[in-house]
């Protein structure tokens, strides 16, 4: 039986030998289509070079795309796991031809695929075309398809339109008959939305260009466009009629099942299935960049995680299982798609920590659940209010809820929800209407319509002259500012960066004909740049003219910092995997800080190695180049970006370094970002690049603190200075230092226990008149010891129990710390417990609790003085 990894490869095989170009699976954050949440087909990658906007070095492409259904427009996720062919990630094979092959070769490489390479019954198939498609209808014919197995069909069904307007052309569909034991009627028929017929290829023929006004004309360019669910045609090469039951399918099902310690085909399979298929788009979507959140992308990634999770939860599982299944997804599709292997620690961390956090909430949200119906009538449909209850509450997403009730046959009122959602968004504007921060934020947008944004002029200049347009002073517009007074101050255009991308503001200077104004931050609201100053020396007015100077020294260290930490994530990536993305950083003019993400800490060796890298492309002193372009255009270059940022028309991508293999137009970039922030023009100018601390900032990320230039080379002259004036005081060289310190240790560790031990002689020395008592036939020995330290108390107990041979054993050390300890011989501890003896005798000595075993228990205390109660209250103890 051939696996779904061999059906994938010989379907790009096959292809390559028709002269196609093997073409990687795209991101499942679609690079070239805003309107996209998610990838969800074979085209999307290939979307611009079917308009002709995008010239490739090939005009034949074949693909294995990863796709992603769960939001907006394609939403599969209510239907997964309980039907057969519904997955919220599924693979897409293709093939692409762009203004190269047409009808003519597009459809026999289908037939010839399916029915030899694949070795499918040719007469198991069946056609459709687009009722007016006479060309394709005969080149099936040709084939020797029988007409009465091409249907022709007047519906949008076989009219493929990638919008309302663009281009567009017919279909031709290919579907395998499953046989009449199965009920459904062929497409176009009353009953085609059985699951006899199912339909496993797709033939796009892009041959029109729709317009606005409806009209319709021929492309000059024809191409081909197809696609065929590597999940459906794998069912059906092993024989199967559900997708689940797939090789691969069936490996996550039985992986979730062991974990769970649930029968695969029992009354639990449809949890098996959901699992397995939230498993894939989960892992993928992360190995992507995408991590939970609350907006956006991450905000699905949650829902699909916690829909797996709780049906996780439904199999019994009472911790998180799902990180368990990683590895066996990994082994399954790791081969092909080599970022899962390369992020597999970074799932299972966001997996493990996700579904902590979920589990803590998901029994109060479920009971909470199951009050609200206790309440209502059989089979009446949840309140809307409570349903939005769970998810403001509980985090319970509304998908989430209607999957539960689902299966109690239920429903939501989600007009109820709706109304609440809206009740809460307009308490929010409400709140929000009253706060300084709305409040200025107004005024900056009023400022923006009447004068216009402002325009940045500090890439190329530290100085400009520019025309005061507004003046701000808590909150209200004003005409002027004298001396002493702050005041934001809003020009037409500006050499101040405002912070933004982590990046801290500019300061420096605003000088007019009659005044000066210190500014102290650069920020912007509405695209107006809003400098806050402090006006020292005369006033300053609106419609004045300005000379502004950033301050220098500031602006390069800041500059250092800023192109040290693009180097910085390179090294990271190279050293640690791709999966290491930003997830905040901070350019100051003293310091660098960077977060990203990882699931481990970085190790002192990988540390070194990383600082060496950036080191080594700081001496490089390469340019450092920045373009304008579109971000597809960017990212099709390997920019990297940051996740969740928004990009307009046109971005700056910034270049810096030289390797062996790289990015950029010619591979050899090191590293290329979109960015927005200042640089160095030289990486030389840099210095040098010093990382002073590393460490957790948040769950899955780490963070990584260092210095550049004049602050690294202090950090270092200081870090010289304290082993210099070391050496002098142990009397050894520099380089000698870590021997010398430690033959310290080591001597001091030795001369530690040889005190310990001269302690313990001393105190067995003087244990030896100790009175041993018998109490109700037991030997029993306390004494009160000096100089003695509550580490020396176990070893002392274990001489005297074997001096005693059985019986049980006090010690009270009296030193800067009283400290308790007992023991009793090992015959004795079924009837007698050091730890009792413990917790009988601290209460005496100021102290309280006590452990340990049986036969060796401790103790804290307070005051030695009342040590005689102390005894007595074990003898009692003894005596019973």
């Amino acid at each position: 039986m051939a696996s779904l990894n061999d059906i994938r490869s010989t379907f790009l095989d096959y292809f390559a030998r028709q002269g196609h170009q093997i073409v990687d699976s795209s991101p499942l954050v679609p690079r070239n289509d805003p309107t996209l949440m998610f990838t969800n087909s074979g085209m999307v990658q290939f979307k611009n070079c079917f308009t002709g906007v995008e010239k490739r070095d090939y005009v034949r492409a074949t693909s294995a795309q990863k796709c992603v259904r769960a939001g907006g427009k394609h939403n599969d996720l209510d239907n997964v796991g309980y039907t057969a062919r519904h997955h919220t990630f599924f693979e897409m094979l293709g093939n692409f031809s762009f203004g190269d092959y047409f009808k003519t070769e597009a459809i026999p490489f289908a037939w010839e695929l399916l029915t030899k390479d694949f070795g499918i019954d040719k007469n198991r198939l069946l056609t459709t075309v687009y009722h007016t498609d006479d060309e394709a209808f005969e080149i099936w014919k040709k084939l020797g398809v029988p007409e009465d197995r091409i249907i022709r069909i007047a519906t949008s069904d076989n009219f493929w339109q990638m919008g309302p307007t663009g281009p567009c052309g017919p279909c031709s569909e290919i579907f395998y008959d499953h046989g009449d034991h199965i009920w459904g009627g062929p497409p176009g028929s009353a009953d085609e939305d059985g699951d006899r017929f199912i339909e496993i290829w797709n033939v796009v023929f892009m041959q029109n260009q729709q317009f606005e006004d409806g009209s319709m004309r021929a492309l000059d360019m024809q191409s081909i466009d197809t696609g065929m669910g590597l999940e459906r045609i794998g069912a059906l090469l092993q024989g199967k009629h559900d997708n689940y039951d797939t090789d691969l399918m069936r490996a996550l099902i039985e992986a979730s099942a062991h974990v769970t310690s649930q029968d695969p085909d029992g009354p639990g399979n449809v949890h098996h299935r959901v699992i397995a298929d939230h498993l894939r788009s989960t892992s993928f979507l992360i190995a992507d960049g995408v991590m939970p959140s609350n907006e956006g992308r991450g905000y699905v990634l949650r829902r699909i995680m916690r829909r797996a999770m709780r049906h996780a939860h439904l199999l019994g599982a009472k911790d998180p299982v799902m990180h368990r299944l990683v590895p066996a997804l990994v082994n399954q599709m790791g081969g092909h798609y080599t970022e899962l292997r390369q992020a597999q620690s970074l799932i299972e961390e966001t997996l493990k920590l996700e579904e902590t956090r979920f589990k803590q909430t998901l029994d109060r949200g479920l009971r909470l659940l199951d009050d609200e119906l206790s309440d209502l009538a059989e089979g009446a449909a949840l309140p809307g209010a409570a349903a939005f209850k769970l998810y403001d509450t509980y985090g319970f997403p509304l998908d989430l809820t209607q999957d539960a009730l689902r299966e109690k046959g239920r429903e939501v009122d989600t007009e109820g929800f709706d109304a609440a959602m809206e009740e809460q968004r307009a308490k929010a504007r409400a709140a929000w209407s009253g706060s300084g921060e709305a409040a200025d934020a107004e005024i900056w947008f009023d400022i923006a319509r009447e004068s216009g944004t402002t325009e940045f002029l500090g890439y190329d200049t530290e100085s400009a002259e520019g025309q005061i347009v507004a003046l701000v002073k808590e909150g209200a517009a004003v005409p002027s500012a004298k001396v002493g007074e702050t005041v934001q101050i809003a020009v037409n255009q500006t050499p101040f960066y405002a912070e933004s991308g982590g990046q801290v503001g500019d300061t420096g200077v605003l000088r007019t004909d009659t005044g000066v104004a210190k500014i102290t931050d650069t920020r912007k609201s509405a695209d107006v740049f809003i400098h806050f100053a402090e006006v020292v020396e005369g006033e300053i007015a609106k419609g004045e003219g300005a000379r502004l100077l950033v301050d220098h020294e500031r602006r390069s260290a800041i500059r250092a910092n800023h192109s040290a930490t693009h180097l910085l994530h390179e090294a990271l990536r190279e050293t640690l995997g791709t999966h290491v993305a930003q997830r905040g950083s901070l350019n100051a003019e003293d310091r660098l800080r960077f977060d990203f993400s990882h699931n481990a800490p970085v190790s002192e060796a990988e540390l070194i190695k990383i600082g060496a890298d950036v080191n080594d492309y700081i001496r490089q002193n390469t340019a450092v180049e920045t373009r304008i372009m579109t971000p597809d255009d960017a990212r099709e270059l390997g920019a990297q970006a940051l996740f969740g940022e928004k990009y307009g028309d046109e971005v700056r991508v910034v270049s810096m370094g030289r390797a062996n293999t790289g990015k950029g137009l010619d591979g050899s970039t090191y590293s290329l970002e979109l960015c927005g922030g200042t640089h160095v023009k030289q990486t030389g100018d840099i210095g040098l690049c010093v990382i002073i601390a590393e460490g957790a900032s948040s769950a899955g990320v780490r963070r990584i603190e260092a210095l550049t230039g004049q602050a690294a080379f202090a950090y270092l002259q200081d870090e010289t200075a304290r082993i210099t004036a070391l050496s002098g005081m142990l009397k050894t060289q520099p380089a000698m230092i870590v021997e010398r310190v430690q033959g310290l240790l080591d001597e001091r560790k030795a001369l530690s226990n040889e005190v310990a031990q001269l302690r313990r002689e001393l105190a067995m020395a003087g244990g030896s008149d100790a009175e041993v008592k018998e109490i109700s036939g037991t030997k029993f020995m306390a004494q009160v010891l000096q100089g003695v330290t509550g580490k020396d108390l176990p070893a002392l107990i274990a001489e005297h129990k074997a001096k005693l041979g059985s019986g049980a054993v006090l010690l009270i050390a009296d030193g800067d710390k009283v400290a308790v300890a007992a023991g009793v011989t090992d015959d004795l501890t079924d009837r007698l417990s050091a730890v009792a003896m413990v917790q009988a005798a601290v209460p005496e000595l100021g102290g309280k609790g006590g452990g340990g075993r049986p036969d060796m228990a401790q103790g804290g205390a307070k005051d030695a003085s009342n040590a005689e109660a102390a005894i007595a209250a074990v003898e009692a103890l003894i005596k019973g």
